[in-house]
């Protein structure tokens, strides 16, 4: 159908919401609003759905929900053991509609039969994933946007592991949402008859606090910690959203007693009104943790997103001011202190980042001995790579991490956990103290050791069909065309992991890619650097990732500039049709 007869059959649909036709009804005079809520169904992205709120097929929404959830439950019908009485965890964080979603989850999986775990108030993505494994429910789903937007929701699908799905898996639920041809027509019971039938079960504390057990196990030096906890003043923000009470309950447990909460930021809030946007990666995020630092003369600041699987901490610099770490910086620390802090570290020991994580991660695990596996960018990927070490009896999971703040220190999660990772970053933040040295100093010593490692994000944005349509063609061109230079940088190789083939350009010959299909173009050039273009599957995004590697930071940033502006002008050519 196209995207009039869609939004026809909405609106004279007997069955949809009041409220909801109130809406269409809202935006009836402006087509190209409309044909952007109808062209198509919601895409079933990085991590399942997410998008704008709003009435449409292309809109998160109750009928979009439902028919993601009905899809799943299809799914674990066919693919799951004892999936009724194992059930569903449901999550969800602090934004407009995530409770509500959340209900409507248990309403439709409620009359399939399948009981439907609830957490009784907001929740860290991170504890949903626990829950799953802790409840061995047959699934788990989130109701979160992460950091997007205020206008936007999502729909994150965990499998039996806690895991979020890997492509195969995820494929298999797309196919069973989009065999439902009437989301509006899905099977519902209310929430009253779900309770009342014990489909719909609170989860209450129970699971919080066998969280906050494991989350005392990942320490790495106790007695770092016992010794100087103490005298590390922690200023924290949530950035209105869910990891209030989680990352000042574990810091306490650990021992840290001067943790300052910022006000303005602690309360939920689905505006993020204190904030541009409510993302860690962003400097702006940390305004007010930064004059609170100041008042309280804090030696870091941490935040998290608001469903807290991401984490930002700013430490003092050289100059004596507040410096946010990049996701790089924050996870080559980590990394670096839980390999040095081990007795003795096992032989199958592994470490795992992204293809578009620093290869800073590479050279200090080399340093240790330690391989690195790397994955498709998601850290669902990390999740099925920590895995398979289970399944095939080899290997053993150290640390894993991605470039845009997501970090697991330990397995009983299988996702990117932003309360983890502010308990190791507040302790290394005491030993370091007790060395003598700020996690700055700590830094530029990894620098000293292993070259000056530097990276940058360029992000173009390109919302709606026209913007899906030139992000398309922007990878194609790429893809079909042969670069032996972008600038002054001569290309060495190239990937291009939708054809899972890495190309060497001077000899022309050819390897196979040992990793799952994506839509993702990285270009090796001959001095070491990298570049890579990928479109953002959660957000109307192109992607472009810079890493370069020189003596000293002068260096590295001039080298980094001029890459950017180098591959920024070849992409600006084709996106505007210079010639």
């Amino acid at each position: 159908m196209d995207w009039k007869t869609t939004y026809e059959k909405w609106y004279n649909h007997p069955k949809l919401d009041a409220d909801m036709k109130v809406e269409l009804e809202k935006i009836g005079t402006n087509e190209s609003e409309l044909e952007d809520s109808f062209y198509q169904n919601l895409a079933f992205g990085t991590g399942g759905l997410r998008g704008v709120m709003g009435p449409g097929t292309n809109r998160m929404n109750t009928y979009t929900v439902r028919k993601a959830v009905a899809g799943l439950a299809a799914y674990i019908e066919n693919h799951v053991e004892h999936y009724q009485s194992r059930g569903v965890a449901v999550g969800y964080d602090s934004r407009y509609n995530s409770r509500e979603f959340a209900i409507e989850a248990a309403r439709v999986l409620g009359a399939k039969g399948i009981q439907t775990y609830v957490f009784e108030s907001l929740r860290p993505t991170p504890y949903l994933s626990f829950a799953v494994r802790y409840l061995h429910a047959a699934a788990g789903i989130m109701i979160t946007a992460s950091h997007n937007p205020p206008e936007y929701n999502g729909f994150k699908v965990y499998n039996d592991l806690g895991g979020q799905t890997p492509p195969e898996q995820a494929d298999k639920i797309y196919h069973q949402i989009e065999a439902i041809e009437d989301e509006i027509e899905i099977d519902t019971i209310t929430r009253e008859q779900a309770e009342a039938d014990g489909k719909l079960v609170w989860i209450g504390d129970t699971v919080d606090k066998a969280y906050l057990q494991k989350l005392a196990t990942i320490t790495k030096n106790e007695e770092a910690i016992k010794q100087h906890a103490k005298d590390v003043k922690v200023v924290f923000t949530p950035l209105h959203g869910t990891a209030h009470l989680p990352v000042k309950e574990g810091l306490e447990q650990l021992g840290f007693n001067q943790v300052y909460v910022v006000k303005e930021q602690a309360e939920p809030d689905p505006e993020f009104s204190t904030v541009a946007s409510p993302n860690p990666e962003e400097h702006q995020a940390f305004e007010h943790a930064i004059q609170l630092g100041e008042e309280v003369d804090a030696d870091m600041l941490i935040g998290t997103d608001p469903d807290a699987d991401r984490l930002g901490v700013a430490v003092r610099n050289g100059q004596g001011e507040f410096e946010v770490l990049t996701g790089n910086q924050l996870g080559a620390l980590m990394l670096d202190y839980i390999l040095s802090q081990a007795d003795e570290l096992p032989e199958d020991g592994r470490m795992i980042k992204t293809i578009v994580t620093s290869e800073l991660g590479r050279a200090i695990a080399d340093y240790y001995h330690i391989p690195t596996i790397e994955t498709l960018t998601g850290f669902k990927f990390i999740g099925e790579k920590i895995q398979e070490f289970y399944d095939q009896g080899e290997g053993t999971f150290l640390f894993g991490y991605e470039e845009s703040y997501g970090y697991l220190v330990g397995d009983f999660v299988r996702d990117k956990d932003a309360v983890q990772a502010a308990m190791l970053s507040a302790e290394m933040a005491a030993y370091w103290k007790g060395e003598g040295k700020s996690l700055h100093e700590a830094l530029h010593s990894l620098f000293d050791r292993f070259g000056y490692y530097l990276e940058g994000l360029e992000s173009t944005t390109l919302k709606g069909k026209d913007g899906s349509e030139k992000i398309q063609s922007l990878m194609n061109h790429f893809r079909s065309t042969q670069y032996e230079q972008i600038g002054e940088f001569e290309v060495a190789t190239v990937e291009d992991y939708e054809a899972q083939t890495k190309r060497n350009q001077a000899s022309g010959s050819v390897k196979e890619i040992n990793l799952p299909k994506a839509d993702v173009i990285k270009f090796h050039l001959a001095d070491g650097s990298w570049c890579c273009l990928r479109p953002s599957g959660t957000e109307p995004k192109i992607k472009c990732y810079f890493g370069v590697n020189t003596p000293s930071v002068e260096e590295s940033e001039k080298k980094l500039k001029s890459l950017k502006e180098a591959f920024m002008n070849e992409m600006n050519k084709v996106l505007y049709q210079e010639k």
